[in-house]
């Protein structure tokens, strides 16, 4: 069954459709990426409206439902709701804007469900991964872990981290990534207890640690690693906090297998980080799930119920930020099995002393 048909077959009952805006869900149910198009969905069939520009492409790329020339969109979306007899119509309220609302109720003869129900039944159904999805985001971490080997005998004194950023962003697009996941972070010395600090000018100099966090997509798929190196030796507390979260990332990822509420993998980090003295230190969720967005569900944090699930692609991201200081950070990415996990990330863990 396509991940169209899936989502068809699941409309609640009292939702007689759906209309997808969305060009992350419009992807993820056509297959194809385009800044623009409207999907509407019915029991019975769907069908993805598209101009001109993109209407040649689609013909040819979309398979799971009717491509419509769109010309006029509101009068072809009322004779296609007209045709269908529907009456409720479900509508992404963690996507559309007021503008986009307002204008879908003025000019559709529907009631527009927007109370989440749309939404969280197309989150639960991309939380897991198909064997395509798994196949995308593994070969978009292959080129981000050779981007990581690559990087290493790249990085030395002087260069900024605005340069090493760009570096790594290149080689990977000249393996073949698309694009990247997200603005890489490349955070040198006391930049490193910014978790999501922006590269700039500053360069790299002996003593300092190096966090890189980045990620690049293949067919629209992400990958997203964490690693922290030293250049030129490093001091015993920095060894002492590397080697802490360190701890941390591996456990957790140990204890991740079906039915383990995301929240006690957290847990599980987060306890081994306060124990060693750091716990205000470590601020954010240990993990996210990857997908067609960089961050997806489900979300490894605390008071997240959703229990761990095979099929599902998340993050492992424990961090120690000191202000003024440094900071550590360790990110693989992890699929769920039936059996347990399966680590997709395959760079050294090792604290690398360049």
């Amino acid at each position: 069954m396509t991940k169209l048909q899936t989502l068809m077959n699941n409309l609640p009952q009292g939702m007689d459709g759906a209309l997808i805006l969305s060009q992350t869900n419009r992807q993820y149910y056509t297959g194809m990426r385009s800044t623009a198009g409207v999907l509407l969905v019915t029991r019975q069939e769907a069908y993805f409206l598209v101009d001109f520009r993109y209407y040649e492409a689609a013909c040819k790329q979309v398979t799971d439902c009717s491509v419509v020339l769109q010309e006029k969109l509101y009068p072809q979306l009322q004779e296609l709701m007209g045709r269908h007899n529907l009456h409720r119509v479900g509508v992404e309220d963690a996507y559309l804007t007021l503008a986009e609302f307002a204008g879908l109720e003025k000019n559709l003869p529907v009631e527009l469900v927007h109370d989440g129900t749309l939404s969280r039944l197309i989150f639960d159904q991309r939380m897991v991964k198909t064997p395509d999805e798994v196949a995308q985001i593994k070969r978009a971490q292959e080129y981000t872990d050779r981007a990581f080997l690559h990087i290493l005998d790249y990085i030395r004194p002087g260069r900024t981290e605005r340069e090493i950023a760009l570096e790594l962003e290149f080689f990977a697009r000249r393996l073949g990534a698309d694009w990247t996941s997200f603005n890489f972070i490349v955070v040198a010395g006391e930049n490193g207890s910014q978790p999501h600090g922006v590269p700039g000018n500053r360069p790299v100099k002996d003593g300092d640690f190096v966090t890189m966090d980045f990620g690049v997509r293949c067919s629209g798929y992400c990958s997203d690693m964490t690693r922290t190196v030293a250049v030129g030796a490093p001091s015993e507390k920095q060894r002492q906090v590397y080697d802490l979260v360190l701890k941390a990332h591996l456990e957790s990822m140990a204890a991740v297998k079906p039915g383990i509420p995301c929240e006690e993998i957290d847990a599980v980090a987060r306890n081994i980080i306060t124990q060693g003295g750091y716990g205000e230190h470590f601020g954010h969720a240990l993990g996210h799930g990857v997908g067609l967005e960089i961050h997806e569900e489900p979300r490894f944090g605390m008071g997240s119920k959703t229990l761990c699930a095979p099929g599902q692609v998340v993050t492992i991201e424990p961090g120690i930020y000191l202000p003024g200081e440094f900071g550590v950070r360790i990110e693989n990415m992890v699929l769920v099995t039936p059996e347990g996990h399966e680590d997709l990330t395959k760079s050294t863990r090792d604290l690398l002393v360049l």
